[in-house]
């Protein structure tokens, strides 16, 4: 599934709900649903900075595709997560780097969280754009 149809499914969902509060437990219910990262996977070098609570973010590339696996200590941002890694996971590095993350704006979480959890989204977006340009230009490179 293309990114494009992922996020506009996640736009639908989040349309049913029509109070803030229900879009909320909805989005503590995709936390609890993350598939969870490999324990070994839970290393420093996988925390994503700027986020006040922790966050590890790993990926890898199969050649053509990025798979993302992640998990956080606090159940919001486990949500924010899974919708991140919903819409990105299994994509190409090009794909993911002409994307477009209006889907989190369209579903009002930029304007409901707090600055905090806001700056730990921006950097969780960062990081799996940096890791979809890394990506590119190794496989640029022929590695």
């Amino acid at each position: 599934m293309k990114i494009e149809e992922t996020t506009s499914a996640i736009v639908s969902e989040f349309e049913n709900f029509d109070d803030w509060m229900d879009k909320y437990n909805y989005l503590i219910e995709l936390g609890k649903s993350l598939p969870l990262i490999d324990e070994k996977y839970k290393v420093e070098a996988n925390l994503i900075q700027g986020c006040q609570s922790r966050v590890w973010l790993h990926a890898e590339f199969d050649g053509n595709l990025i798979h993302f696996t992640a998990d956080s200590d606090a159940v919001i941002t486990k949500g924010i997560a899974n919708l991140l890694i919903r819409s990105f996971s299994g994509q190409t590095p090009q794909d993911i780097l002409d994307s477009s993350t209006d889907f989190l704006n369209d579903i009002g979480l930029t304007e409901h969280l707090s600055p905090t959890r806001s700056n730990g989204m921006l950097s969780m977006i960062k990081q799996i754009k940096m890791y979809a340009l890394a990506f590119k230009t190794k496989a640029s490179m022929g590695n």
